[in-house]
């Protein structure tokens, strides 16, 4: 089932003067698809999300779920399961009875909802722990507990977030390609709210970034990093160091002693170069000279902070062979990958 909104506003309160959490934003979950609703705290995602399950009301605008009109709506007319950052999970049932809560309360006889309860938690890798309460449970194992609840209701819409910040690297990881795994195998509609740019990448077929209540830009999660629109949008998809330039006649882009071929055309004028740091070759031929300030170890890269003409400048490395030491005297050119050339900020 696909998700739209069309022009839609959030003012919390009564108070006309008071500000909009989110201003009029546009956009479209394709059924079966997982899109990730993406930004800083305060943007307006979570508000965004809320909308789409029912919990709270539009202050203007539609949205829409399979091409019906559920603006009005509440949750329980819009066949939405949310899983939420806390889990939410009840601390005096069982596994199974966690699972099965949702069936038993819409009317289904114990022993069929704990068969599909039963289902559920073997879709997510979890069998054998149906009589275990959440607390003998690991983060990793209530977040599953979490997910199969969602799904036994076989939701035409799953809605997450921010599910993955309680745990630790190594097990969002983990969590984040089951997530993929199971809305691809199911063909979910999904829509994903995280501040994680890493696990937006992931997981995403489209990418929707906010900033303070509008989008900023949408689309798939290569256009994003690869080609920003603005410099919010470079320096958010991921690090990336922003440098005043110069567009030229000639297409060139001109940044201090370096020139650039930007991969679509520029107006001349002033922009903003944004440079991920993968994006620097080290000891060129020709390129900028830079004196190293620090270098970071950080087992399978280095971290190098470097002093230019064209201010501070933060490089990763995966050259192991040759590590630099602070004081060295190198210089920097810029490859294909990981540079963008986005408008001046007004």
């Amino acid at each position: 089932m696909s998700i739209e909104f069309r022009n839609v506003t959030k003012r919390y309160g009564t108070d006309a003067s008071a500000p909009l959490a989110v201003k009029g934003i546009s956009f479209e979950v394709p059924t079966g698809t997982l899109t990730t609703i993406l930004g800083p705290s305060g943007c307006g995602k979570t508000t965004t999300l809320r909308m789409i399950a029912g919990l709270e009301s539009p202050t203007s605008g539609q949205i829409l779920m399979g091409g019906r009109d559920v603006t009005t709506l509440g949750p329980g007319e819009r066949n939405v399961s949310m899983m939420f950052q806390s889990y939410a999970l009840f601390p005096h049932m069982n596994v199974i009875e966690n699972v099965a809560y949702g069936l038993r309360m819409s009317g289904q006889k114990k022993a069929e909802a704990h068969a599909r309860a039963k289902d559920a938690l073997k879709g997510v890798g979890l069998v054998g722990f149906d009589e275990r309460l959440p607390s003998e449970l690991s983060g990793g194992q209530q977040q599953r507990v979490a997910l199969a609840r969602a799904l036994v209701l076989e939701p035409a819409v799953l809605l997450f977030d921010e599910p993955l910040s309680n745990l630790d690297a190594r097990l969002r990881r983990e969590m984040r390609e089951e997530i993929r795994a199971i809305q691809q195998r199911l063909k979910l509609t999904v829509a994903y709210v995280t501040h994680d740019q890493s696990e937006a990448l992931a997981v995403s077929d489209q990418i929707i970034v906010m900033d303070h209540g509008v989008i900023a830009q949408r689309g798939a999660p290569e256009a994003l990093y690869g080609r920003p629109q603005s410099e919010f949008v470079a320096g958010f998809m991921g690090e990336a160091m922003v440098y005043p330039a110069m567009a030229l006649q000639d297409g060139q882009v001109s940044l201090g002693p370096l020139t650039l071929t930007p991969r679509y055309a520029v107006p001349p004028g002033m922009v903003k170069v944004a440079v991920r740091p993968e994006a620097w070759q080290i000891g060129a031929a020709v390129g900028l000279p830079a004196t190293l300030r620090k270098a970071s170890y950080l087992g399978s890269f280095y971290e190098y902070g470097f002093d230019t003409s064209l201010g501070p400048v933060f490089v990763v490395s995966s050259d192991l062979a040759r590590p630099l030491a602070p004081g060295a005297e190198t210089t920097l050119a810029l490859g294909q990958h990981g540079v963008s050339v986005v408008p001046q900020a007004a």
